[in-house]
């Protein structure tokens, strides 16, 4: 990969993993107002995502299996870590296990993955 594309991806991988850590947040809160700006951040985070991704050549097709495995290490890193420290804030009812499921729905929908 050429530097460019390295952050790309980069700048892909921060936005994609600040909207899983959205979505996962969303389902462990109760509190309607929270829950909205939750998802308004899922919104914003997946869209500039997917701008980041269409940057990316080829856009429509799914990575190699390398950069797949990459990317979603990368991604998994990030996601748990940030979890865990939201829960060493005191979060509650974070569900840490539903992270691989997420983390692969949204990198289907971004055609990172098959």
């Amino acid at each position: 990969m050429n530097q460019n594309k390295n952050k790309l991806i980069d700048l892909f991988i921060g936005n994609i993993s600040n909207a899983i850590v959205h979505e996962i947040l969303e389902k462990a809160i109760d509190i309607e107002e929270i829950r909205i700006k939750y998802n308004k951040e899922i919104i914003t985070s997946f869209d500039i995502a997917k701008h980041y991704r269409n940057k990316i050549n080829p856009a429509y097709k799914p990575f190699s299996s390398k950069d797949q495995v990459e990317i979603k290490k990368k991604v998994m890193n990030k996601v748990r870590n940030e979890l865990q420290s939201r829960i060493l804030r005191g979060y509650k009812n974070i569900n840490i296990e539903s992270t691989e499921e997420t983390v692969d729905k949204f990198l289907r929908k971004t055609n990172i993955i098959e």
